[in-house]
């Protein structure tokens, strides 16, 4: 069982940056591969950025690519996102979210999520 713990969401104006942090704590967690996604009140959940077990692979969605950067630090079992030029349409619950090896996109196919950290971009 992989616990995930999501921190530093808050407010920020537009334009700033924020870096998310997600502390895993399987100590085989450089098998997984980490993912972040987000909901913004009345959408769906949507995949946001994502990293392979490795490292060596990452992707983006169209609106994030340029401005956020997904990495891992595998000896702190732990992944981040820094984004940067927050637009308000990045408003969102933001979910750390894991699965065994291959990256993939879709919410269904990642078994462990954290609880999720609120990012708040003001205009």
């Amino acid at each position: 069982q992989v616990q995930l713990v999501e921190s530093g969401g808050g407010l920020v104006q537009a334009g700033g940056s924020l870096r998310l942090s997600c502390a895993a704590s399987e100590r085989t967690f450089s098998s997984y591969a980490m993912a972040w996604f987000r909901q913004a009140p009345g959408k769906e959940r949507e995949f946001a950025a994502g990293i392979n077990w490795t490292g060596s692979n990452t992707y983006y969605e169209d609106s994030v690519r340029g401005r956020f950067t997904i990495s891992r630090d595998n000896a702190k079992n732990t992944v981040y996102l820094q984004m940067n030029s927050l637009k308000p349409e990045d408003t969102a619950v933001y979910y750390c979210a894991a699965r065994y090896k291959f990256l993939l996109a879709r919410s269904s196919d990642y078994d462990y999520w954290g609880q999720g950290t609120q990012v708040t971009v003001s205009s």
